[in-house]
């Protein structure tokens, strides 16, 4: 059982990007899912999370607004999509399967002019 990340890049700020997470091995449907970043010396934060359905999805102050997590179970995929990109979003970006305490690998977003 795995989740992997992609879709992180160098971008400018203000710019968008949209990270995915596929889970293989399993599947999360019916389960909330997370993304989390960690930067450079920082500890790592939940960036937002989405609930298995009809429940309201969380956001971090710092990026309310400005992200949207979504999810396709029958991809078994979830999606971050980023805009207004600042560069204090730099940060490996991970997901989360909490049910599972399963972890990605994590994928690299950079914000640089």
């Amino acid at each position: 059982v795995r989740l992997v990340e992609s879709g992180g890049d160098l971008v400018q700020p203000g710019g968008s990007l949209r990270l995915s997470c596929a889970a293989s091995g399993f599947t999360f449907r019916g389960h909330v899912m997370r993304w989390y970043r960690q930067a450079p010396g920082k500890e790592r934060e939940l960036v937002a999370t989405i609930p298995s359905a009809g429940g309201s999805t969380f956001y971090a102050d710092s990026v309310k607004g400005r992200f949207t997590i979504s999810r396709d179970d029958a991809k078994n995929t979830i999606y971050l999509q980023m805009s207004s990109l600042k560069p204090e979003d730099t940060a490996v970006y991970y997901c989360y399967a909490p049910a599972w305490d399963l972890w990605g690998q994590g994928t690299q977003v950079t914000v640089s002019s």
